[in-house]
Parts: structure tokens; sequence; C-alpha cells
């Protein structure tokens, strides 16, 4: 098949790869954010795309939108007989999905109709998820909304982090892709309708969604301490100064004391009192130092009973 890729970050990344070092398909455009400006310099930065699209000769577009009807003919006028979206950051319009023979597909990181939207990785830990995987979907114009084509579905683990997941689920989406294609060619997907009731929305990522509330149950707490790594990250305050929580560990244990105040003080860690449990922490940051393991930080740092963060 002849493909426009359609993609932005790193998670788009081994999808383009896999679409590259295929046989049988070749890319003939890719289309992506516009670049941006970095530092105080205002030098252009490439997207992750765009820079993997350079080094194999393909040609690049970067339109503000890609709805606009100048280039909906620029479109028009590139080989395609699939569009495949991965993370491009913007809705496309009818004219554009109905534009190739096989339509736009999109390589969504979940198990749709479950987090539709921007974060569905990070949601899908915050949440407390058993498993998540990868979708690919025949596109229409709502958002995520579409027909499912393909799944492959992964348990969480208990460690699982926002950035380790992430490098998890960017692997399947190629061989998920590839598969898809080849079956769509085949004429053998069976697309499934997406049932609405079942969705839940992945909201946009914001630093405040990493301030932490001691109110909410320890569980809750190491949830978002992992999966807000590597960003926002999960953080406090502590004399003044923002602390980032980066590894924690649930204590089934509960104090007399509020939530928020620092219960037990050990060798090598420390724990704070929540709305149910302890949450013990194993490795921080505090504003201006670099990440260090909680033994480490309390030799250079006093941390007493009844302090609060």
């Amino acid at each position: 098949m002849d493909v426009i890729f359609m993609g932005t970050p790193d998670f788009a990344v081994p999808v383009l790869k896999a679409l590259i070092d295929s046989e049988g398909h070749q890319v003939t455009a890719v289309v992506t954010q516009p670049d941006k400006a970095r530092g105080r310099s205002g030098s252009l930065s490439f997207t992750p795309v765009k820079k993997v699209a350079l080094e194999h000769d393909i040609p690049v577009y970067t339109p503000k939108k890609v709805k606009d009807p100048e280039f909906v003919e620029v479109l028009r006028g590139i080989s395609c007989d699939v569009i495949v979206v991965v993370a491009f950051g913007q809705l496309l319009s009818k004219e554009i999905l109905e534009l190739p023979a096989y339509g736009c597909i999109n390589v969504h990181a979940s198990l749709l109709p479950r987090w539709r939207g921007a974060a569905p990785i990070q949601w899908s830990i915050l949440e407390g998820d058993a498993a998540t995987g990868i979708t690919t979907m025949q596109m229409d114009e709502g958002l995520d909304t579409g027909d499912i084509l393909l799944k492959k579905e992964i348990p969480l683990t208990a460690e699982e982090t926002g950035e380790s997941l992430f490098e998890k689920l960017s692997g399947i989406g190629g061989p998920l892709l590839l598969e898809t294609l080849e079956r769509a060619e085949q004429g053998t997907l069976e697309p499934v309708t997406q049932k609405d009731e079942e969705s839940t929305y992945a909201r946009m990522l914001t630093k405040e969604l990493g301030r932490l509330d001691f109110s909410w149950k320890a569980e809750k707490l190491e949830r978002y301490v992992r999966g807000l790594n590597s960003w926002p990250s999960a953080y406090t305050e502590f004399k003044g100064k923002m602390l980032k929580i980066w590894r924690a560990e649930v204590v089934p244990e509960n104090t007399d004391l509020a939530p928020g105040t620092v219960a037990e003080v050990g060798k090598d860690s420390f724990s704070i009192q929540t709305g149910d449990g302890l949450l013990r922490l194993l490795e921080i940051q505090l504003e201006g130092k670099k990440r260090m393991s909680a033994g480490d930080f309390m030799r250079g740092m006093k941390i007493q009973n009844g302090e609060t963060l």
C-alpha cells in the first residue's frame, strides 16, 4: 500500500519505522505538527516523526490546520491507499477520512472504548486498570469513536510507570498496524462498533494534576506516583519547596495523625499518613536538587515524626 503517515511525538516513531521497514508498503508522505521555537535562541525544533521522515528522504508536510481546503488539495495529489494516524494532534475532516480507498486507520494506546482522548497510557495506571493495550481503529469524525479493527492486550504490573508503559505500548503498535493493513488488503477484517456507554475519557495531563492530596487513599497516591512518572510527576511541598515523589509504596497501616503528616521515619525511607494507609517514600527530589533515594535525602535533611507535607 501507499501510505500517508500522520503523527507527531516519540510514541508514533516506532510505528512509522515499522512501515518504512516493511515489505509491500511505501510511505509516500509524512504529515506532522509545525516546527516549534525552542529556548532563548528561538531555533526551530522538529517533531520526532519529522526527524525520522527526513532521515529516510520522505516528503514532510507541517500544516497548521490539516483541515484547510488548500492542504486537502495537497493530500489529493499524493499517492495514497490509506492514511495511518498515530498521536497526530489534530482531528481530520470527513473529506480527509474519505480520501483513501482504505480510509484512515488510527493506532491508539488503549483498549477502546476505554480511555479515548489525549493521555490513555497514564490514565490506565492512575485508575488502577488490570490491563491495557493497543487498538487499531477505522477513524470517523469523532474523538476515538471509530470501529475497532484489532486489539493487543497486555497486563499492567504493580511496578508499571507511565514511562515504562509508554515504551511497551509504542513497541506493540507497529506490528499490530502491519497486521491490520495485511488483513485490510485481504478483506478479512471484522470491524466492531464501539459501545459509547462503555467509554471513558483520558483528559490531557497538566502539571496541576501531579499535586498530591494526602486525604486520598495510599493506593491511589501510589498509582499517581507511578502513572505521572516521568511527566508531570507527582509532587507535594516540604518546608516551602516542591518535593517530587518518584517512587513509593503502600503500607496498609494507619495512625491517629492527620493526612499529610510524617508518621514513621526509618533508616532509608519515611512514611506519610494518608486518608487510608501510609505512603512510604522511597525515591524523591527536592526543588533545586537531583533525584535521589529517600535514605540519601534524609542524610542531608533531617525528617521528624509530626512534620507535614
